[in-house]
């Protein structure tokens, strides 16, 4: 009772999910993810067995397609009411839609990602999803893109039954926080009358406060904006001989740690400063 899409990134660097659904917390059930290995969304009656199944048949160099086959072989359960989506580091994703899911359900998959759904107002559904990923390939990074696609989705009717939960996983390796996770985004939406409109404002705020700042847009700190960002530190009561440790302290106080580059800031931690003296 949930639509989902799991994608990898046009560099492939970065593997995902994306899920909505009128069932409670859906994203600690339907979602998960190996950087550089794949992504698997198990939904409608899930056998979430298929989670740790499909990671490990995809480590083994395993294509998509094959994974969800041997997932299903594999299954001695109600395989005709189930779904999975599953892709990998490389090539088509794959998507099984069981002959006994409810109403509308079915799905589409091409290169690097596969998008399926259940008990859905209809195929537009899947479609305005499938449209959306293909239009916005290499505009946004993975999140947004899975984002994007979710809320065409969404827009298009969605689950049938009406909305509750949402959710986004992305992987890449080496690129969580500080630098010692794989996990680079996982927020949920457990229970909220427009879920993916909140998973919205979530990742919103995940950037500013855990995303690397891009090089080309940071600020040397000398002359009149060192000046600037020292007074304001020391307004907010922040006195260390050395601006870089002071902007660090400050920073860290604020969760912007991630943003900080010694001898520069990055835009939003200035507009974040300037805001908050």
């Amino acid at each position: 009772m949930t639509f989902s899409i799991v994608a990898r990134s046009a560099d492939g660097s970065a593997l995902g999910v994306a899920l909505a659904s009128k069932f409670l917390g859906a994203g600690a059930a339907v979602p998960a993810a190996l950087a550089d290995v794949g992504a698997v969304a198990t939904q409608s009656y899930a056998n979430l067995a298929y989670r740790p199944q499909a990671l490990a048949l995809l480590s083994t160099g395993m294509t998509a397609t094959h994974a969800v086959a041997a997932l299903i072989a594999g299954d001695d359960g109600p395989v005709d009411q189930r779904q999975v989506g599953v892709v990998g580091p490389d090539g088509p994703g794959a998507t099984f839609t069981g002959n006994n899911c409810h109403d509308w359900a079915g799905g589409a998959a091409g290169d690097g990602y596969a998008i399926q759904g259940n008990m859905l107002t209809g195929p537009e559904v899947v479609a305005a999803m499938r449209d959306t990923w293909l239009a916005e390939s290499g505009r946004r990074r993975l999140a947004y893109r899975l984002l994007a696609a979710l809320k065409a989705g969404d827009e298009a009717g969605g689950d049938r039954r009406g909305r509750q939960s949402a959710a986004v996983l992305v992987v890449a390796k080496g690129m969580g926080y500080g630098g010692t996770s794989d996990v680079v985004v996982d927020l949920r939406v457990d229970d909220h009358p427009q879920p993916v409109t909140e998973l919205a404002r979530l990742l919103d705020m995940h950037t500013m406060y855990f995303e690397r700042p891009d090089p080309a847009s940071l600020l040397v700190l000398e002359g009149s904006l060192g000046a600037e960002v020292r007074g304001r530190l020391v307004a907010a009561g922040h006195h260390a001989t050395d601006l870089d440790e002071a902007l660090t302290t400050w920073a860290g106080i604020e969760n912007l740690e991630e943003r900080i580059v010694p001898g520069h800031i990055d835009p939003l931690v200035l507009a974040h400063l300037r805001g908050g003296s």
